[in-house]
């Protein structure tokens, strides 16, 4: 190539970032003009993509995990030929463009992850890498692999510092992930100055105890950065870290290496001077050679020439194995039974009360049996959340370990006390495409589960994640481990659904929302203690469960309703009855999914909740208010737990039905 047509391209990429950000008057120039180079040698020798069609199946996969650098990334969708036009680069940060001020998947083509807070892209970038495996493991024969390309990725200081990344990486060397490649943008600067002050680490040394492969280059020496890319590739059994030594603001006279160029403009004065030195056009801004425009042309007909021969290597691979074209089809489309929801509750019934994680385990069983691509496992409890698909196998390289059988064929994870990594690499798992995946954990550790959740939601991708132990009730291991704020704190997020199902039947009808219907994130919040079988009223349909709240007891002309989730819907049952001896009538609705039933209808939700409205739940009750108005009675528990048998904690913090009677007795004469 050119040297001089070289220079020119890496320019482009540079100005376009520049001039995007002084005419947003906010964003982060020191990032793409640090990042340039080693970006346009992996685009351009390396990636794999098509970008008229960005779901292309054997893509590679691009992370630009220090996400504050987002005009790196579109400049390259610009130039690429994806549906990125000048006019969203010049509208960057502005109200309705499709170039936010970080990327976010699903509103920009080509963005794989939303990347904003530090190390989660590459935290995500490891599920993708290990759903890459686990699919392969499935479909790939020897004649032909419709999986077969890498996860990359671009990340800085910043997200390295982030304890999530700790966390993945060592999974991700655990799980010999080849197929993932991380570019470092070493350039030793932070926000508040030189990396020094507070990151001195060796990196090196840090991903080499993890087991990653370890190389080192100039990140503006486009030879280096190339050999260093194909040794990587080179090294199957491991994932690899390149650390590029790099200039923050690389090519800025008088900013470049210097904090302040990281997240500000580089200012009128500095950018004249900035394209001065690189022997750029002054004007017009956002300005594109006509030799680049041409180059990225080509470029482009190359890229989709190879998509093309890997499209007809592939319809003669479907030919040719029609059984791994139907599991390919079962996973790529997410295929599940038009009666899972039906043959889910027939799995939940049983003789005896059960916990709803013992009813939930019955129901993962059938579901795996049902549904090929769900996978899923817990961080290191999965013998108290229930969450093993028994006989699926582990997730993993092939090998032993004690009574563990690794394979990439596995469908149980085994994520180890790292709650953040899971749900990280659960959405990536789900991002990449594919698999229906889940992780769990005890309910009060979603407190270390939150940033995932929250892109999970904002990404609006159908995770799942199962959270048991959901409340006081797990007793004698104390108020560390007992939710009291988690339920509304989970709730409050937007995009996301939440159950607490009461008994097996709503278990079952949570999961399969999960896997039917759900197109955002779902939250199951389960019992750590057996609850009662409910008996519902004529009428009434599995898929009422999905209205979010039901009548399950009714009585007739009530005054009130006692709402009630999970556990304390039995609760509300047998206070029901002690409240009908003294000859008042109230109706119990269950409640299961706040937001679902918050979706409902005016009329509906009107026809369910009759009367003065009262809610209980153990734990904190602010967000009931919503529902029961200013005057209801909200039965909950507003402080923290203690150590002590259920019991004896639900005597004591008012939860028996005598009391709970009592409670609303006083309300209503009150």
């Amino acid at each position: 190539m050119n040297p001089q047509l070289r220079q020119n391209v890496v320019n482009t990429i540079k100005m376009l970032a520049v001039d995007a950000v002084e005419k947003a008057k906010s964003g982060h120039p020191g990032a793409p003009m640090g990042c340039a180079d080693m970006a346009f040698v992996l685009w351009t020798q390396f990636l794999r993509f098509d970008p008229e069609n960005p779901e292309w199946p054997n893509r590679d996969r691009f992370i630009l995990s220090n996400g504050h650098g987002s005009m790196l990334l579109y400049s390259l969708l610009h130039l690429s030929g994806y549906d990125l036009d000048m006019e969203q680069i010049q509208s960057f940060r502005q109200w309705g463009s499709r170039t936010p001020g970080h990327p976010e998947y699903g509103h920009t083509p080509g963005v794989e992850v939303t990347t904003g807070p530090l190390g989660q892209g590459i935290a995500h970038a490891v599920g993708m890498a290990a759903a890459a495996e686990m699919l392969a493991a499935r479909v790939n024969t020897d004649d032909f692999r419709p999986v077969d390309h890498y996860i990359y990725g671009i990340c800085g200081d910043g997200d390295l510092m982030e304890g999530v990344v700790a966390e993945a990486a060592a999974l991700a060397g655990q799980w010999k992930l080849g197929r993932l490649i991380f570019l470092y943008d070493d350039n030793e600067i932070s926000i508040e100055g030189n990396t020094d002050i507070a990151f001195s680490e060796d990196v090196a040394k840090r991903f080499e105890s993890y087991g990653w492969h370890v190389d080192r280059c100039d990140g503006h020496d486009h030879l280096a950065i190339a050999a260093a890319i194909e040794r990587a590739r080179a090294v199957t059994d491991k994932p690899s870290l390149i650390i590029c030594r790099t200039v923050l603001g690389h090519g800025s006279p008088n900013k470049a290496g210097k904090a302040v160029a990281h997240g500000a403009p580089l200012g009128p004065e500095e950018t004249r001077l900035t394209k001065e030195a690189l022997g750029w056009p002054q004007e017009p801004a956002f300005y594109v050679p006509d030799e680049v425009r041409q180059f990225f042309a080509e470029l482009k007909a190359e890229k989709q020439a190879e998509a093309r021969r890997w499209q007809e290597q592939f319809d003669a691979w479907r030919q040719a194995n029609p059984e791994k074209a139907q599991l390919w089809d079962q996973h790529k489309n997410l295929m599940v039974p038009a009666d899972l929801d039906a043959q889910l509750v027939e799995a939940a019934r049983s003789e005896k009360p059960l916990a709803t994680r013992k009813y939930s385990e019955m129901v993962i069983q059938r579901a795996a049996a049902l549904v090929p691509s769900l996978v899923g496992g817990s961080a290191d409890l999965a013998e108290s959340n229930l969450t093993t698909i028994k006989g699926g196998g582990d997730v993993g390289p092939a090998c032993r370990i004690d009574e563990y059988d690794f394979s990439w064929s596995g469908r149980n994870f085994h994520f180890g006390v790292r709650e953040h990594a899971m749900g990280s690499i659960v959405n990536g798992v789900v991002l990449y495409g594919g698999f229906r995946a889940y992780g769990a954990t005890f309910l009060v550790f979603s407190d270390y589960m939150r940033p995932p959740i929250r892109l999970a939601a904002l990404m609006q991708v159908p995770s799942i994640f199962v959270f048991t132990h959901d409340s006081f009730f797990l007793g004698e291991d104390g108020p560390t481990h007992q939710p009291v704020e988690h339920l509304w704190s989970l709730r409050m997020i937007p995009h996301v659904t939440v159950f607490r199902p009461a008994d097996g039947l709503e278990t079952a009808m949570a999961w399969a929302y999960a896997l039917m219907e759900a197109k955002e994130p779902t939250i199951l919040a389960l019992t750590r203690q057996n609850v009662p079988h409910l008996e519902r009223p004529a009428g009434f349909a599995i898929r009422d469960v999905w209205k979010g709240g039901y009548v399950v007891s009714d009585a007739a002309n009530p005054v009130a309703t006692l709402i009630a989730t999970g556990s304390e819907v039995g609760l509300a049952v047998e206070a029901q009855k002690l409240l009908a001896e003294r000859g008042i009538a109230v109706r119990v609705v269950s409640m299961p999914s706040v937001e679902l039933f918050l979706r409902q209808p005016r009329e509906y939700q009107e026809q369910v909740l009759v009367g003065r409205l009262a809610a209980i739940e153990a734990g904190r009750t602010d967000g009931w208010y919503r529902i029961i108005g200013r005057d209801g009675l909200a039965i909950g528990h507003e402080d923290f737990g203690a150590s002590a048998p259920a019991g004896v904690l639900a005597e004591k913090f008012g939860f028996t039905p005598a009391q709970v009677a009592a409670r609303v007795v006083e309300w209503l004469e009150g």
